[in-house]
């Protein structure tokens, strides 16, 4: 691969982007170089800028466009280009869906390498703006400012913000004015939040030191039930906190759950910290076809709801039940596949990594009514043993969702030495199932696959795969 540095100039102008590829990138060819580019759509004429030299690949920006691709629309969000959350809304939607079946179906056999049956098109979600359950916001003492914002010299920018980081910037937040991720009264939640502790002088985070008071603001909605949930995270105790709490109340007397956490820790996870509900109930609920999930502040549920509707009922139409299978349903998370399937089978059988969102499972379960599940909490590999087997029983049926990484390589070896007749595996990365996939070849045929679409306005895609006992 050539120095960027002595690569002709005009190397790079007038470059005809060709095709989007993974993680919603596209690709160009030219000049026998192989280049990745980001913020561009298929038909673009650009110049570029080359950020990046790999052995094999240059990833690069545009500085100019001399045309515009047909595919483009016009993004709706103000934000769109800088926060980096929707990077595809330059993009018509029904583009989107094809992109990323095109994602599914070249990846399935490009890296899986698998006989595929035809592919079914893409599920799109009927809700393209706020379809989120789920956001959370920093706040930062001194905000990222744009480049317009900077030259425009007619207005003063507060550079207390309550926002979002900048794509692979940690320590730099944007104001967030209006965010169409999240249904109302989400926008005006945060925006009340910090206007006033602007008013009031409270002190915003500082990322890198740890130090303030003012860290981050989590707002969970849930549309099925109308309850809302706020977390505010706080870097110390203060005095100011119940009358924030108060004053937010106040506003949004809709809000059910009001909570609070002190965290001085290097990263804004909650693990091992105490949520403090403040008024109202410590949870939410979710419901789906009559069962009702609780939702506490570090519970895992998918952020899409109504379309994580459609993607269980694609994987229990896929799982074949009679009300006779013994199911396993491996990185089980709080357990939502689990409950919502179980009224079709005999038994299910949870195991998830994570001991508080087993918790949750069984308290979903008791809540529910639903006495045919169990679940362990463990590392899968560590789990899944021939005497947890010899236990529970060989299951008629596997249901698993792992993480972006898939399985673990001795997760993979335990489903062949198990020999279920039907694996559902449900991904968020086509890419690593593809690999799995792979390594259950000898044993297993792929017999359906379903592309989802949860994240629209993004490159992200869920896939369902059946696989069948050969």
């Amino acid at each position: 691969m050539p120095n960027p540095k002595k690569i002709p100039a005009e190397d790079l102008r007038e470059v005809v982007i060709q095709d989007m590829v993974a993680e919603g990138k596209c690709l160009v060819r030219h000049n026998n170089l192989v280049i990745f580019v980001s913020g561009v759509a298929p038909g673009d004429v650009v110049d570029l800028r080359i950020t990046k030299s790999k052995k094999s690949f240059l990833e690069a920006v545009p500085v100019h466009f001399h045309k515009y691709s047909e595919l483009r629309v016009q993004p709706f969000c103000l934000h769109f280009g800088t926060c980096g959350g929707c990077k595809w809304q330059h993009l018509g939607y029904e583009t989107q869906l094809q992109y990323k079946q095109q994602q599914v179906e070249d990846t399935l056999q490009r890296i899986g390498k698998v006989e595929l049956p035809e592919i079914m098109p893409i599920l799109g979600s009927k809700e393209t703006t706020y379809y989120r359950n789920k956001l959370e916001y920093t706040f930062s003492y001194n905000g990222w400012l744009t480049s317009e914002q900077i030259a425009d010299e007619t207005q003063q920018y507060d550079r207390r913000v309550l926002g979002y980081h900048l794509p692979s910037r940690f320590d730099k937040i944007i104001d967030i004015q209006h965010c169409w991720l999240q249904p109302d009264p989400s926008n005006q939640i945060r925006l009340a939040f910090r206007d006033y502790a602007r008013t009031n002088n409270l002190r915003f985070g500082n990322l890198m030191k740890h130090t303030g008071l003012l860290r981050t603001l989590t707002i969970r909605t849930a549309k099925s039930t109308g309850e809302i949930m706020v977390v505010a995270a706080f870097y110390r105790q203060h005095q100011m906190i119940p009358v924030i709490l108060d004053h937010l109340l106040e506003l949004f007397p809709e809000i059910t759950s009001m909570n609070y956490v002190l965290n001085d820790k290097g990263n804004d996870s909650l693990d091992g910290l105490e949520v403090v509900c403040y008024k109202g109930l410590p949870y939410i609920h979710e419901e789906m076809e009559g069962l009702r999930f609780r939702v506490g502040p570090k519970s895992f549920y998918q952020t899409n709801s109504e379309q994580a509707y459609e993607l269980y009922k694609i994987a229990r139409d896929f799982a074949g039940l009679t009300g006779s299978e013994l199911v396993y349903d491996l990185y089980t998370g709080a357990g939502t596949i689990a409950n919502f399937v179980a009224k079709q089978a005999r038994e299910v059988i949870g195991v998830e990594y994570v001991a508080q969102a087993i918790e949750d499972a069984k308290l979903n379960s008791q809540i529910n009514g639903v006495q045919n599940t169990k679940f362990y909490a463990g590392d899968m590999k560590d789990v899944l043993t021939k005497e947890f087997t010899d236990e529970h029983g060989r299951p008629d049926v596997i249901i698993t969702d792992p993480p972006r990484a898939g399985m673990h390589a001795d997760v993979v070896n335990r489903l062949i030495e198990l020999r279920a007749p039907r694996i559902v595996y449900v991904s968020c990365n086509p890419a690593t199932q593809a690999r799995d996939l792979e390594l259950l070849a000898d044993t297993y045929r792929v017999t359906r696959v379903q592309p989802v679409d949860m994240f629209p306005h993004t490159h992200h895609v869920e896939n369902v795969v059946l696989l069948e006992l050969k």
